[in-house]
């Protein structure tokens, strides 16, 4: 498997000028240093409708109008920061532990119902953190092939189909807030009086879900692709259970799925980036992929290595102030994700040459189309 490599010369070119989808001019950043340093800068702005990013926008209102009420990730502080402390407690690595004995539990009711041959995405990848995600938020597992489908074409990146998704994923999102879920995140902001509108907690929602499955599903199975290609490293994970953690870290940067532009920023002043000045009003679009391959930071970036020291500065979930709310619980459902999997399957491998696995090269989240696997 070969992974996408978006931009080589970083060491020569650290800023390189782009043109935006609507031929605004822009910046690539691809040093590890200088992705942190943007993404932690608050004259910086996340905000939606300062920002022409490399791709058209597919949110629902559009790409030069502000954020809708609730999408706190395309929001500055203090906006940004209200919207989080909603749901900070939700996420914290403290909360998730006690959600360990029931991730764990899906992830074995799925390997028993998984026949040989399976596919991985299909079986496994996809619905473990789908149906971890859904008992969070309060929305009903049974609606899970609607809500995993609308956001892979979300996903995708064709302005239109894309816009009608959201649209289709929105109206779903706010019909369950109306309704009143019955248990998780959403029912407990609306219990506790949050003063969190509808419209709000219905984006709130919307965001959670569709981050909340899609990019831990690609890690998993792209995670486990790897790992079977490398099988010396998957043999010192099986002799050494405590090296999870790092490994886990090194997947990240190693994959670095999230790419095609994204994360993106706009200047609000003048700033120099790499003895670049970057005006006011420009936008700044980062490489996590190349940031993450960085040979400044990772010796041998090329290679995998699960005992990587560094391997826990990876940009996988971004940096700063929007560092994914999530990442707690995607690292937690990766980790027992592999670990499962590998126990149950010691004998797993690929049921296809890996030239033939198809992957998804065209959407903001990099992904296998499907992993097939068989064992003995």
């Amino acid at each position: 498997m070969e992974f996408p490599q978006t931009f080589t010369n970083r060491l020569e070119l650290p800023i390189t000028p782009v043109a935006s989808y609507d031929g605004h001019p822009g910046w690539l950043v691809t040093r590890h240093a200088t992705v942190r340093q943007v993404l932690a800068d608050p004259r910086f702005s996340a905000r939606q409708e300062l920002r022409r990013p490399i791709f058209q926008p597919v949110r629902v209102n559009g790409p030069r109008e502000p954020a809708a009420p609730g999408w706190f990730s395309a929001m500055d502080a203090p906006e940004h920061t209200r919207y989080r402390r909603h749901l900070h407690t939700w996420f914290t690595a403290r909360n998730l532990k006690k959600l360990e004995p029931r991730v764990t539990e899906i992830a074995r009711e799925l390997l028993d119902a998984m026949d040989d041959p399976a596919d991985l995405v299909r079986d496994y990848a996809l619905p473990l953190p789908s149906r971890v995600i859904c008992e969070i938020l309060g929305v009903p597992y049974a609606d899970h092939e609607f809500f995993e489908a609308e956001t892979a074409i979300v996903a995708a990146y064709e302005a239109e189909p894309a816009r009608a998704a959201m649209i289709r994923l929105a109206a779903y999102i706010r019909e369950l807030v109306e309704r009143g879920p019955e248990d998780g995140v959403l029912a407990e902001l609306i219990a506790n009086d949050s003063g969190l509108t509808h419209e709000e907690l219905a984006n709130i929602g919307l965001g959670l879900l569709t981050a909340g499955h899609e990019t831990t599903a690609h890690m998993i199975s792209l995670g486990v692709l790897a790992l079977l290609e490398h099988p010396d490293q998957l043999a010192a994970l099986a002799t050494d259970p405590e090296l999870m953690g790092t490994a886990v870290e090194e997947l990240l940067r190693y994959l670095s799925i999230l790419h095609l532009g994204a994360p993106n920023r706009v200047a609000l002043e003048d700033v120099e980036l790499d003895g670049v000045l970057v005006r006011a009003g420009e936008t700044v679009t980062v490489s996590l992929p190349v940031a993450n391959r960085d040979p400044e930071v990772f010796p041998g970036p090329e290679r995998l290595d699960l005992a990587r020291p560094e391997a826990r500065e990876n940009l996988g979930f971004g940096h700063g102030a929007h560092l994914c709310l999530g990442h707690n619980l995607a690292r937690m459902e990766m980790a027992i994700a592999y670990r499962e999997l590998f126990a149950r399957r010691p004998t797993l491998r690929l049921a296809v040459p890996s030239d033939q696995v198809v992957l998804r090269l065209d959407a903001v989240v990099f992904g296998a189309v499907s992993l097939p696997v068989t064992w003995d």
